[in-house]
């Protein structure tokens, strides 16, 4: 009988060579129904230089058959004491990825890192300062230290191309990390009052300040009207005083990520052992050393990881909390000019002697790392104080300011706006314009490089400045 037309058997149908032309294979070997495919899209992290780590030679330690004396007590018995370039390259041949160390004949005292790769020695001056180097990586041991090596000296022999080409594509806005970072801290300042009050602060600037920087992370919760859209760049880099010159400087902070890592900027891995890429200190967002030259400027600070508010930088701080100005100016200022407002934590029932809150104020000012007249505007700011036609000099003041980041900018207007209210009451309170400026001048703006005669010679131009900008708080804002 012939098979109805009707079958109840229910699937694909299967053509008469065995081929089911409603499955398909996806690249990974996975089949898949055709109905799928529209849906189908490829991962996005791409693991071509993640498979090339995989493939690289393992290191072999060479150990020396003989007991060598006088042996560096943090090298091993890779050590092979005094011998040539020569003899060390008879030792490694044939074997990829071995390596030992020898003592140069030259010049004693001084120890090479001999290695197979690709078909030939390999020969790297050899540092030890409490961690392995030969160049600016450091190492716990030489085993780190080869490995990495030859993952690395794979990698770019292989992939050399292929590197210089992986930020043509980025897929940083493909997949909207700018986005959900915005969703995530929405999300995070609409909790409830209950929530807020369960994290601690700490704080090393005492009571006083303890209680504020507290009230700043709860009412940023609560009050969010003015949320701020400035641009901010990440934070790859992490900011030192040097102390024995009393300077600030910039330094790139690698990062060590552990376990495997995707650069979030190319999509392609993260190689070697150690210091694979760099970590925004402030949202988090991980790349490659090389791909954070071209990562937007767009990062969102995360609360978790702002740890404080005092010391915090300015633009940063306005960004975790989205708001146009530090949440502690807002508040002091607030409880300055009138206490008969919120009557929060920092009310007179708390706070009974205004000097603590101006106190607080001033200081926070002081700790910011980079001043609210940044550095990169200090001297136009200063330059600007010496030009002797007022309206030339206001001009100039108002094109500096035009300079500033637009947080710092926000601050800077807001602050103006309170200190002359201030000397509305000069009767009562004997601050003029002039004597603010004596306060408020080297808080707001100090020079670049912190030398002692550059500060007292510019004293009188930063008294100069603030003095000018709260007199005409209304022509330059």
């Amino acid at each position: 009988m012939a098979a109805s037309s009707n079958s109840s058997l229910s699937g694909s149908s299967v053509s008469s060579d065995g081929h089911n032309p409603q499955v398909w294979t996806d690249p990974f070997g996975t089949k898949r129904k055709k109905a799928d495919a529209e849906e189908y899209q490829p991962p996005i992290w791409k693991s071509y230089l993640y498979q090339l780590q995989q493939e690289a030679p393992r290191p072999k330690r060479i150990i020396c058959a003989q007991e060598v004396e006088n042996r560096p007590k943090y090298y091993g018995r890779e050590f092979h004491g005094i011998i040539s370039r020569t003899q060390a390259d008879e030792i490694l041949a044939g074997a990829e990825g071995a390596y030992l160390i020898r003592e140069s004949e030259r010049q004693p005292g001084c120890y090479t890192l001999a290695l197979r790769f690709g078909h030939q020695t390999l020969n790297y001056r050899l540092f030890y300062d409490g961690k392995h180097f030969v160049g600016g990586k450091r190492f716990e041991s030489i085993h780190d230290l080869v490995t990495d090596g030859l993952i690395t000296l794979y990698i770019e022999t292989k992939a050399a191309e292929y590197i210089s080409k992986m930020t043509k594509n980025p897929i940083y806005e493909h997949i909207g990390y700018a986005t959900q970072l915005r969703e995530k801290v929405t999300r995070r300042l609409t909790r409830t009052k209950s929530e807020s009050k369960k994290t601690s602060v700490s704080s090393e600037e005492g009571p006083a300040v303890e209680k504020i920087t507290s009230l700043v992370r709860r009412t940023a919760l609560t009050q969010n009207d003015n949320r701020c859209n400035y641009e901010k760049a990440h934070n790859f880099k992490d900011f030192i005083y040097r102390l024995s010159r009393l300077s600030k400087r910039f330094y790139n902070q690698v990062h060590t990520f552990r376990g495997p890592h995707w650069c979030e900027y190319c999509a392609n891995f993260m190689w070697g052992l150690i210091a694979q890429g760099v970590r925004c200190s402030d949202c988090g967002l991980n790349v490659h050393k090389q791909c954070s030259k071209y990562v937007p400027n767009d990062c969102q600070p995360d609360l978790k990881r702002i740890k404080k508010v005092y010391s915090c930088d300015l633009t940063t701080l306005v960004k975790a909390h989205n708001t146009q100005r530090p949440m502690v100016v807002d508040i002091c200022i607030r409880e300055i000019e009138g206490r008969d407002g919120e009557k929060v934590d920092i009310s007179a029932n708390v706070y009974p002697d205004i000097n603590i809150i101006t106190g607080a104020f001033k200081l926070y000012f002081r700790d910011l790392p980079i001043p609210v007249i940044t550095y990169d505007t200090y001297s136009k700011f200063i330059e600007a104080a010496k030009i002797f036609n007022a309206d030339e000099r206001l001009e100039a003041i108002h094109e500096a300011l035009m300079l500033l980041p637009p947080a710092h900018y926000e601050t800077l207007r807001y602050l103006m706006i309170h200190l002359k209210k201030v000397t509305m009451n000069e009767k009562e309170n004997l601050m003029n314009a002039e004597n603010l400026g004596i306060v408020f001048g080297p808080t707001l703006m100090r020079p670049p490089e912190e030398s002692t005669l550059t500060t007292l010679n510019d004293m009188r131009y930063q008294k100069q400045i603030v003095q000018i900008l709260i007199e005409n708080e209304d022509v330059l804002f």
